[in-house]
């Protein structure tokens, strides 16, 4: 178990998952984990669920807390982060969820010699199947980058990448959930298409997904971990058959092409917001 106390600026989705993970990965004992925030009844629910303290009182959190998780809106980031400064000092890590603000930026909201890492989590964090990547600030160590790491690890999957990178995890990974989502739902129309009942349509789509992803991430094949997604691709598509049919049918319509400029243009917009 880790020996540093985590605290928690805001108590939203993002930030119940990541301490829920902690807990059910026993990274830390329960009173080892604080939360704070400035709805009463969002600190009510999270306190009741998750069991861990809860307050009002960002400082007294911060005063308190080892590595501070600052998991609120980019808005509030900005106008709560300076007032902490002195109080996080260098002794403390902090760590942002906060989308679109840099290091640099998140560096100059605190004081010279600031521990800061900052992390792209996506939304799949909340059901234990996130996929993450994290960068180190100027100040951060090593260590820092490893505690971090084991973390993100009990909510999904994470890499530690130049902080350049991450604008393109976020066209990835962080809107990636809604371009499966539209994946599933146009499968799921062509199953209604066919005459299947819309629920049981849109359960086969999803649970295809998720086992087609299961395959490529996790599954042990002939000793080895997982699959190239090209492998899973040609094991199902066998001559002359249905599924080779269906595909010449997605080369035709680009949908190859669709998803890579799709991952472009997130990332472009990514890079867009940061810079504003």
């Amino acid at each position: 178990m880790l020996k540093e106390k985590i605290g928690f600026l805001g108590a939203g989705k993002m930030a119940e998952a990541l301490a829920r993970g902690i807990l059910a990965g026993k990274l830390v004992p329960r009173e080892q984990v604080a939360m704070s925030d400035v709805d009463d009844d969002r600190r009510t629910y999270v306190g009741n669920a998750l069991e861990v303290r809860m307050t009002d009182d960002n400082l007294a959190l911060v005063r308190a807390s080892d590595v501070v998780i600052v998991a609120l809106k980019p808005g509030v980031v900005r106008e709560v982060l300076p007032g902490l400064a002195r109080a996080i000092g260098k002794n403390k890590l902090v760590v942002s969820i906060a989308a679109g603000i840099s290091l640099a930026e998140l560096e100059s909201l605190l004081a010279p010699g600031t521990r800061v890492v900052r992390v792209m989590p996506n939304l799949a964090c909340t059901v234990g199947r996130g996929a993450a990547a994290y960068s180190l600030g100027s100040a951060a160590r090593e260590a820092d980058g490893d505690l971090v790491g084991r973390i993100l690890y009990t909510v999904g999957i994470c890499f530690l990448l130049p902080e350049k990178l991450l604008n393109v995890v976020t066209g990835l990974s962080g809107s990636g959930p809604a371009y499966a989502a539209v994946v599933i739902d146009a499968l799921a129309d062509g199953g209604v298409l066919g005459g299947l009942p819309r629920d049981v349509a849109v359960k086969l789509a999803a649970q295809t997904l998720l086992g087609a992803a299961l395959l490529i991430n996790e599954a042990e094949q002939g000793g080895k971990r997982g699959m190239h997604p090209a492998q899973l691709k040609d094991m199902v598509a066998s001559p002359g058959g249905t599924t080779i049919e269906g595909l010449r049918v997605l080369e035709q319509y680009r949908l190859r092409a669709a998803l890579i400029d799709a991952v472009e243009a997130g990332t472009r917009k990514a890079e867009e917001l940061g810079r504003r």
